[in-house]
């Protein structure tokens, strides 16, 4: 919907720049746009108000974040992570282009994952005014490798390619994957060729709605030193390594070649 709300417990530029997502850009003057779907979206916030096209499924507004955090560990560097980005939620994509986009991720950094989730927009997604929709796992199936490869995916074309191919084929149902348990959805995601531990935990997580799944990379091994080996991050792990994942990046002055 369009207009403004109170979002007293939301952080727009946390949700929208903690890795998750590629498809948002924020302006000088705050305003963040981004592609959801088919549909060209912006949203700014100031203080406790959000405006703009708001969804409020997709942004996760509809869940209360301190029963989430409230789950939480009691672990200081957690809770340190919590404090400094307060209002990070988990935002609910579409598993397609989530699948997609973090098997253009493996060993990217952020802003080059962004470059080639746009130019695989651009040439095979459909024109939505001044933007393009991400591209179905139909259309690049009927691609070539080397068509994908001049997306800058390198090695990852061919992986890319093979999934689409699996989803176009119906071999791997992306929607039911939000109705299995997460051992056995996880188990589908780790048949796919290229796809790993990583892969999949992020997609479970960030469109299958499996809240427990967590996601580790360079930055989470960094993160976990500083976090008591016992803590049991419960079923909302995964919001947990968000806000730990965010928190590691921002405080952390060297760049990783693997970074989400």
């Amino acid at each position: 919907m369009s207009g403004q709300i109170n979002v007293p417990d939301f952080n727009l530029a946390a949700t929208l720049e903690c890795g998750q997502a590629f498809r948002w850009s924020r302006a000088a003057d705050g305003w963040f746009t981004g592609v959801v779907g088919n549909r060209v979206r912006r949203l700014r916030q100031t203080g406790d108000v959000l405006e703009g096209d708001v969804d409020r499924h997709y942004l996760a507004l509809d869940v209360s974040l301190r029963d989430i955090v409230a789950t939480f560990p009691h672990d200081s560097a957690l809770c340190e992570a919590v404090e400094q980005h307060w209002g990070l939620r988990v935002l609910r994509q579409e598993p397609w282009e989530t699948l997609a986009s973090f098997i253009a991720s493996s060993t990217k950094q952020i802003v080059q994952i962004r470059q080639i989730v746009e130019l695989l927009a651009q040439r095979f997604g459909e024109p939505i005014g001044p933007a393009y929709s991400f591209p179905s796992a139909e259309t690049l199936a009927r691609t070539t490798v080397a068509e994908l490869r001049a997306c800058k995916l390198g090695f990852r074309a061919a992986y890319l390619h093979a999934a689409a191919r699996h989803v176009a084929d119906g071999q791997l149902d992306l929607a039911a994957l939000s109705t299995m348990d997460y051992e056995r959805a996880r188990e589908e995601l780790l048949k796919l060729h290229g796809v790993g531990e990583k892969i999949t935990n992020c997609v479970l997580l960030f469109s299958c709605g499996h809240d427990e799944a967590f996601p580790v990379d360079v930055w989470m091994k960094r993160a976990l030193r500083r976090v008591d080996r016992h803590a049991d991050f419960g079923p909302f792990a995964g919001w947990a390594q968000q806000y730990l994942f965010h928190g590691e990046r921002r405080r952390s002055p060297l760049k990783c070649a693997t970074c989400k």
